[in-house]
């Protein structure tokens, strides 16, 4: 599909795939797109960043191909591995004058055998994906300057087989909760955008989008419970997916308003820390105010 030709255009386009962006985050991927560049976005669990890349992967017609970074990730497992099972069987298939033949030898570090992980299968696909980095924070610094140097070239060369490029480079959409500081090199080489919570108003129109079933009365009262919430002092304030769980969850259990009793039953689907929980049940009642 053709890249909208506008930020406009790919406001509405997003919009049609369920996904209500600010003109500041639709100009920040307009531009990642038009540019080829990297797009970091930053910002608290649950306003949206993982699903922003879902949305234009979809309305782009491009593949998603996501790699959720976590405390410990190397290159094997971000890039490629060799399936050392299945060249061990070829090995005991092979005669022992076969293992004497070169050419059979390299043909154990072939692509048969070749086990792509998100990133080399994001260069191959190239301008045909939309590379999902997700919580790039959680790796270490190791991982990142790795990152880095790939995002620069969209090649990768793996010695037995030779070097792989993208011709053209995959949309790369990287994500942040800020659990640390990412580098100063990192960030040259993206586009930022910083994704706020929204503004009362936007948020319940994100949930008549997304749950277009709900009343209006009583996602209007669910979206002002939630930005209570995030006044008070809790551990961790819900973000707009837990507001959407919520009114969710509130349809689940067949409630129609949002009185003391429906607070009470359906709490943990917008907050999850025993603490904070603490702090809510002393402020049902301001919860509950229409």
């Amino acid at each position: 599909m053709t890249p909208p030709g506008s930020v406009a255009a790919l406001t509405e386009s997003l919009r049609a795939g369920g996904y209500l962006a600010d003109r500041g985050l639709s100009t920040a991927a307009y531009v990642a797109l038009t540019l080829d560049r990297p797009l970091l976005l930053e910002g608290e669990v649950g306003v949206g960043k993982t699903e922003i890349a879902k949305t234009l992967a979809t309305v782009l017609g491009r593949r998603l191909i996501r790699l959720q970074c976590y405390e410990g990730i190397d290159t094997n497992q971000a890039l490629y591995e060799w399936d050392y099972a299945r060249q061990l069987l070829q090995i005991r298939a092979l005669s022992e004058r076969s293992l004497q033949d070169e050419a059979a030898v390299d043909a154990l570090f072939g692509p048969k055998f070749l086990l792509e992980r998100p990133l080399l299968d994001a260069v191959r696909t190239g301008a045909g994906a939309v590379l999902l980095v997700d919580e790039v924070d959680r790796a270490d610094d190791e991982f990142e300057a790795f990152l880095l140097e790939l995002l620069s070239e969209f090649q990768i060369t793996i010695p037995e087989i030779g070097t792989i490029r993208a011709e053209q480079p995959p949309l790369v959409v990287l994500t942040s909760n800020r659990t640390r500081e990412l580098h100063d090199a990192l960030k040259r080489r993206c586009l930022y955008h910083w994704v706020d919570y929204p503004s009362a108003e936007r948020e319940l129109e994100i949930v008549l989008v997304r749950e277009p079933g709900v009343s209006e009365t009583l996602a209007r009262k669910v979206v002002a419970a939630v930005n209570r919430l995030r006044e008070l002092d809790l551990a961790k304030a819900p973000g707009v997916a837990e507001t959407i769980d919520w009114v969710r969850t509130i349809g689940a259990v067949g409630a129609d308003d949002l009185d003391a009793e429906t607070v009470e039953d359906t709490i943990g689907a917008v907050v999850k820390d025993r603490d904070d929980l603490d702090v809510v049940r002393a402020h049902v009642a301001e919860l509950t105010r229409g």
